[in-house]
């Protein structure tokens, strides 16, 4: 299960009340320190090498990190990916320090990459990847540290196996079935019917075998991540992870990225590897989901486009030799002006845009019902997704209490549903027939006629979502 998101979120609410800043809080805090872990990560992979600028290169990873629309737009929201990429991130950190120079923190790594299996889905599959590279490309350096690696396998094997049985359950694969390419029945049709038109000719039956075609398909989703229209231009086509006018990364990134690509695989230096290694394996997860691309799926390959990006800035400076500062200087104005615009952006313009895509109204919705449900025997709420969550978050009512009267059932596929408690009922669509004791929430399309409208609310540009009203 994933549980590290909830514990983090204990302290926070504990300190700043039930709020949207204290469930959001650890996500804003991992986000920034793994833009400071990747300084440090980015030290070790170039540490002793010929390049002697490995501190420059930290420092610039570390800046483009920090401003990226990619990790920006998901450190800002409870988005779990952010908490397991810090987690990822630093394990791969402290593997490197450990094999260099201290064993002893193979530990806190192996605990780095564990936790990560507790945070989110996707890195289940990243995460065992990247540490059996990790472990294949340091095989020899792990072979004279062998205590060190028996205790933190251990160690790890213990911290593992309280979500073995999970990971192993039906409930574990439902949200793979649900996405996932190869639950794509129209494959095996298209399949079958190109083998019958081939009246089901041996060389048909290879050609357009159905694990062909999946692997067609596995490809053309892979390589959806590289698009530049995705990285560089509009960003994901979910606007909770875009601001829809900027690319996960900036325009700015793409010449210095090519360039940090050539000259990376070119010099080759030190844990050079590491980097198109880990890119390569973060993509996994997106390319074998819909849709795609995906910047939250994909999250855990950064910082590598990070790093990447800063390798090429830093060549550049280097091969201008005379002119360093002022090619510095020119790089960062140039930074600073797509950050300026993105961030322009980003809270002009995109609130009023796209408020509904983050349920903008509901809070304001359900706070109308904590000030005038007494007034009431009961209150039906329809229109809002799984309403009961944000009734229960924006009213504070007690979990102890909520446990007492709660209507609840799972679904043959394994999903937990709510249909009520306490006097909340939360349904599909609404009652045609209208009571005067009863509370209503509705989308605001489908309202009743002859109804008392008591409030309607509205998202940040201006158009109804939601209304209350009563006979």
């Amino acid at each position: 299960k994933r549980q590290v998101y909830a514990y983090l979120t204990v302290i926070p609410v504990w300190i700043f009340g039930l709020t949207e800043f204290a469930v959001r809080f650890p996500s804003a805090l991992f986000g920034t320190l793994t833009v400071l872990i990747t300084y440090f990560l980015v030290k070790e992979i170039f540490y002793e090498s010929k390049q002697k600028y490995s501190q420059e290169i930290a420092l610039v990873s570390s800046l483009i990190l920090a401003v990226s629309p990619w990790n920006i737009m998901l450190s800002r929201a409870a988005f779990e990916a952010n908490v397991a990429s810090f987690f990822i991130v630093t394990g791969v950190w402290l593997f490197l320090y450990a094999v260099r120079k201290n064993p002893r923190m193979l530990i806190l790594s192996v605990l780095c990459f564990v936790l990560c299996l507790y945070t989110f889905n996707s890195v289940r599959i990243v995460a065992p990847l990247l540490f059996i590279a990790l472990v294949l490309g340091h095989i020899k350096q792990l072979f004279k540290v062998k205590k060190a690696v028996i205790v933190a396998a251990i160690i790890g094997l213990i911290i593992l196996l309280p979500t073995v049985p999970f990971l192993l359950s039906p409930q574990a694969k439902l949200r793979y079935q649900e996405v996932n390419i190869f639950s794509d029945i129209s494959i095996v049709k298209t399949s079958n019917q190109e083998i019958a038109n081939d009246h089901n000719a041996w060389w048909s039956k290879i050609i357009h075998n159905r694990r062909v075609l999946y692997s067609q398909d596995f490809l053309e989703h892979y390589f959806d991540q590289f698009h530049p229209y995705f990285l560089f231009i509009k960003g994901d086509a979910n606007p909770k992870f875009s601001t829809q006018d900027v690319g996960e990364m900036y325009l700015w990134d793409l010449p210095l990225l090519v360039i940090g690509v050539l000259f990376l695989f070119r010099k080759r230096e030190q844990k050079w590897w590491i980097i198109p290694i880990w890119l390569l394996i973060g993509i996994i997860p997106a390319a074998i989901s819909l849709p795609t691309p995906h910047a939250l799926r994909s999250e855990a390959t950064l910082p590598t486009w990070q790093i990447l990006t800063a390798y090429g800035f830093v060549t550049i400076v280097l091969a201008t030799k005379k002119y360093r500062k002022q090619v510095t200087s020119i790089l960062l104005v140039l930074l600073f002006l797509f950050v300026g615009y993105y961030l322009h952006g980003y809270y002009t313009h995109y609130p009023k845009e796209f408020s509904a895509e983050w349920q903008y109204g509901y809070k304001q919705a359900v706070q109308y019902v904590g000030g005038h449900q007494k007034n009431y025997n009961e209150v039906d709420i329809s229109g809002i997704e799984r309403g009961y969550i944000y009734t229960l978050f924006y009213l504070k009512y007690p979990p102890q209490e909520f446990r007492k009267t709660a209507k609840v059932y799972t679904d043959t596929f394994g999903f937990v549903h709510v249909d009520g408690f306490d006097k909340y009922k939360f349904i599909i669509v609404p009652s045609p027939l209208v009571k005067k004791d009863i509370l209503y929430i509705a989308d605001s399309r489908k309202v009743p006629l002859k109804v008392k409208i008591l409030q309607t609310f509205y998202n940040l540009d201006g158009t109804p979502i939601l209304v209350a009203y009563t006979k």
